[in-house]
């Protein structure tokens, strides 16, 4: 099994309401204030640079309504974030923008290439995220607006998000590397079996991150290319730059890849090798027994005739002939360089 590479939970729950799972209105100086879902339902901006995000349970009852009530979202655009179509891609929609991103599932019991998707839709004043199952990485974002240091506007609030789920991708992938590097150092002959299933988990760890990760790519290059005017010109550089660390940790699992199935080939060779050899041991044995078999039950045939069965020195003889031919045979292999 892979280390359980799960960092700290801290999945509040006292701000729950309804659908709500957190609301922010923010200040545009890094800090925010709380926002009930009552307030948010209605909410407009009352000062310059106000923003506000709600990070909401997709899966519950009024979601899609107000989407497309409160925030006059087409109807296809709101089954879309509710819905579980999570292949990563992005869009601009008028002056929204539109993702369904992925982030690695630290849930217990969840194995990483296992992926939480999370929609957004932002129109620059009101920023909309949904996941159905638990994602730390909203909450990461919310840790440095509470601490009155975090994102100012919602193109801010959109890059610390992609941040944040693109470096737990790294750190999975150091821990995967750290699991290969252990393995490395072990001892084969120790239990090759565990070391074969924990190899093959690593590959389909790797396999999984790789194909989830992947159009997540081209996502992130279509918010830095289409997002609307109100992202930034430092968003986009700043998006562009997570995007060079996503390339980077997919060489790098690929690399990880490859260096696990180096190791898993070694291990292979290594019981193919040893296999080879017992049944080479046994080859040899084989052969020495073959013709003293042959000479034994020659002369433990019941029948009558058999010489020997009344000379009481036939038994050494017999036992004589038998160290002859074992004699005969070693040098023979010997010659034939057989062991």
């Amino acid at each position: 099994m892979m280390p359980s590479m799960q960092p700290s939970q801290t999945y509040d729950t006292d701000e729950e309401d309804g659908p709500l799972l957190f609301g922010r209105v923010l200040d545009g100086k890094g800090g925010a204030r709380r926002i009930a879902w009552a307030e948010a339902r209605d909410w407009q901006p009352q000062a310059s640079g106000e923003v506000m995000w709600v990070h909401l349970c997709r899966n519950r009852e009024g979601v899609q309504e107000w989407l497309e009530e409160g925030l006059g979202m087409p109807e296809p655009t709101a089954e879309l974030l509710t819905s579980d179509e999570t292949r990563p891609r992005a869009f601009r929609e008028g002056e929204a923008l539109v993702a369904t991103l992925r982030g690695i599932n630290f849930n217990p019991g969840a194995e990483p290439e296992d992926m939480v998707s999370m929609q957004l839709w932002c129109d620059g004043a009101r920023l909309v995220t949904l996941r159905r199952e638990k994602l730390q990485t909203p909450r990461d974002t919310l840790a440095e607006i509470d601490r009155g240091n975090g994102p100012s506007d919602a193109g801010a609030i959109i890059t610390s998000l992609v941040e944040h789920m693109i470096a737990r991708m790294n750190a999975s992938i150091v821990d995967m590397n750290d699991v290969i590097d252990e393995l490395e150092a072990t001892d084969p002959d120790d239990d090759p079996e565990a070391m074969l299933g924990r190899i093959a988990t690593i590959r389909r760890n790797c396999l999984g991150l790789k194909r989830h990760m992947s159009p997540q790519h081209e996502a992130l290059e279509k918010i830095s290319r289409d997002a609307p005017g109100w992202f930034e010109e430092h968003d986009r550089r700043e998006i562009a730059e997570t995007i060079e660390r996503l390339r980077r940790y997919l060489d790098d699992l690929d690399i990880s890849k490859e260096s696990a199935i180096v190791l898993q080939d070694d291990l292979r060779a290594r019981a193919i090798a040893s296999t080879d050899r017992t049944s080479y041991l046994l080859t040899i044995v084989a052969a020495i027994f073959l013709p003293l078999g042959f000479v034994t039950g020659l002369l433990g045939i019941n029948v009558a005739g058999m010489p020997g069965t009344d000379d009481p020195r036939a038994f050494w003889v017999v036992v004589g002939l038998c160290c002859a031919i074992l004699g005969m045979q070693l040098a023979l292999f010997w010659k034939w360089k057989w062991f």
